[in-house]
């Protein structure tokens, strides 16, 4: 299974704003997107559309997050995630 690995650019973490954001983007990709703290179990990934899974992730400013698809075109959705990750979206 495709994996990337991100690291949350956002000032906030994954927070209200970037969260939406971030959701919003793995929803509209063609495969289930999967995400987790780097180091946890690949059994405690959510779901990376959920706003409310981002938020319980618990994912701060630095923090790195581990992206997981499987499917046809999902080594194109996550680097298309790792990207959205790895904006600021509060200083835009």
């Amino acid at each position: 299974m495709p994996e990337r690995i991100a690291t949350v650019a956002s000032r906030v973490g994954l927070h209200a704003r970037p969260a939406a954001i971030f959701a919003e983007a793995a929803g509209d990709q063609p495969v289930e997107v999967t995400i987790a703290m780097e180091g946890a179990p690949a059994d405690e990934a959510m779901d990376a559309s959920s706003i409310l899974s981002l938020m319980s992730l618990g994912a701060e400013h630095g923090s790195k997050v581990v992206l997981r698809a499987e499917g046809d075109g999902a080594d194109a959705a996550l680097e298309a995630l790792v990207q959205v990750l790895e904006t600021d979206h509060d200083a835009e």
